[in-house]
């Protein structure tokens, strides 16, 4: 840059003296009427001292000008190393380090270290309401890159042309934009286009004004954008819940295999032909693919270890690889009784399909190669506390799987076996269809599909309590920061299942 400032200096001294001896030439001639009389040495002498008065204020601008650039040149230098100094240290010249607000929130606690103080009142306020970090999800690509997590046995594997097409489900309540976006993004640029029927979006009756217009907007957008794509919008008049509104997806769905996904996931390049091959070759497969973790708070990917359907005795999922995740042929979904749309809300709906496809015929496989990337929320904004609604589902569960099994359910919640006040709706249509569907006696679902759950038999008593505390000191064993701590009581309670077996 310097050198090009002095090269400007030179030109414009140049063309300036230029000027400088076209006009003393003008001026020789038309001054030559008023010398008459005058020598000719006079008339040098007068012109010499006129150009040289004219060159001394030519160099003064020329010296001035150069001082200016100097000057500026200087300062662009300090300006260089300020921000050189600033990205070393990782944050921007004017940033200074701003106090922390909110010090024990688990959004802030390894995140955000240099985030102005307006910054992390609305990354905390967003926080509070999605359970995980819009704030940052807002700033960042739609495309984003994922880590290939896979096996790398996966990366030999090859798939045929001729698969099944798919259309994909995705279930949101409220659900940030920003997220719902790069979902689709990522469906659209990582399934083939031959594959890929349409995406049809269930919306469980959010509030949030932007999941209509803003939202209407862009999927106008990427159906420009893909005029061979079908986007199918779905809006619940009120909200009935994840299996209700998983259904209602797979009732708008028109291709051969649909998948049924949570809107806040990002699915890996190659997910879908993995599945699609293993339903290919067997329609009563239902699948999950393997998950990887999305952090709350960083949204960075972090690869699970491939895991298999599996729960305890609260009907709780204890793997991650059943999250919402579910690809089966549409039709044979239908045929085996879809979704129990009984349940409320959340929880025991996957364990209430896998116990169903496989003892009434079918199975269901993680598939490794498969992978999806799915946010961990920090919270359920929807719902704080969804033990209810999970323990009602799990006892509907038992109720009509479960046969002489399913007083073990309330051990797992310490609810007494008779009277537990806890109303499981109407279950008269979901044991017709198991009926219907000649579905193995749950005994066989233990010994064959999953053996390592305990069956609980030979009960002699169980009980339950609420509080691990020393009589003497009065101190609590309690958990913080993913820690077993004895410490002051702080007000935590557990739930404890205290069993009594005779061996």
């Amino acid at each position: 840059m310097k050198t090009s400032m002095r090269g400007a200096t030179k030109a414009g001294a140049f063309l300036f003296l230029i000027y400088i001896i076209i006009y003393m030439i003008v001026s020789w001639r038309t001054g030559k009427s008023f010398t008459e009389g005058v020598t000719d040495q006079d008339i040098v002498r007068r012109k010499l001292d006129t150009i040289e008065k004219t060159l001394n204020k030519l160099d003064n601008v020329v010296r001035a000008f150069e001082k200016k650039q100097d000057t500026l040149q200087k300062m662009l230098e300090e300006d260089r190393l300020r921000w050189r100094k600033a990205a070393d240290q990782n944050e921007t010249p004017q940033e200074k380090k701003s106090n922390k607000l909110f010090p024990k929130s688990a959004l802030l606690t390894t995140w955000g270290e240099n985030l102005s103080e307006d910054d992390q009142r609305e990354a905390q306020a967003l926080f509070d309401k999605y359970g995980y970090n819009v704030f940052l999800s807002d700033r960042l690509p739609l495309d984003r890159a994922l880590p290939d997590t896979r096996d790398p046995r996966c990366l030999k594997k090859s798939y045929p042309e001729d698969l099944p097409s798919i259309g994909v489900v995705l279930i949101y309540l409220n659900e940030a934009l920003s997220i719902i976006k790069r979902a689709m993004r990522s469906i659209i640029d990582r399934t083939p286009k031959h594959l890929l029927k349409e995406i049809i979006l269930v919306d469980d009756n959010s509030s949030e004004e932007n999941l209509k217009g803003d939202l209407d907007m862009y999927v106008k957008s990427l159906e420009q954008e893909n005029p061979s794509l079908a986007i199918i919008r779905v809006r619940n008049n009120e909200s009935y819940g994840l299996s209700h509104a998983r259904a209602s997806g797979w009732r708008a769905a028109t291709a051969d295999v649909v998948a049924i996904l949570d809107a806040h996931i990002e699915v890996h390049e190659l997910w879908a032909e993995p599945l699609l091959t293993q339903i290919k070759a067997d329609r009563t497969v239902v699948t999950s693919p393997v998950f990887d973790k999305v952090n709350f708070d960083d949204l960075k990917v972090i690869p699970y270890q491939p895991a298999s359907h599996a729960f305890d005795w609260a009907l709780w999922c204890i793997s991650p690889s059943v999250m919402g995740i579910l690809v089966a042929e549409r039709k044979y979904l239908g045929e085996i009784g879809l979704l129990d749309e009984g349940m409320q809300v959340y929880g025991g709906e996957n364990v209430e399909l896998g116990i169903r496809v496989w003892t009434c015929g079918g199975s269901i496989e993680v598939v490794p190669c498969s992978k999806i990337a799915h946010i961990e929320r920090a919270h359920k904004p929807y719902m704080p506390d969804l033990s209810e609604a999970m323990k009602r589902n799990a006892l509907r569960v038992a109720e009509v799987w479960m046969d002489e099994y399913k007083h073990n359910v309330n051990l797992a919640w310490n609810l007494p076996f008779e009277n537990h006040g806890i109303d499981i709706g109407d279950i008269s249509e979901r044991k017709k269809l198991r009926e219907r569907l000649n579905c193995k006696p749950f005994k066989w679902y233990l010994e064959n599909v999953y053996p390592k759950l305990d069956p609980l038999t030979n009960l002699v008593a169980y009980g339950g309590g609420k509080e691990l505390k020393n009589r003497d000191t009065k101190r609590c064993l309690e958990i913080e920061n993913n820690l077993l701590l004895i410490q002051e009581c702080s007000g935590q309670r557990w739930e404890i299942q205290n069993i009594i077996k005779a061996f």
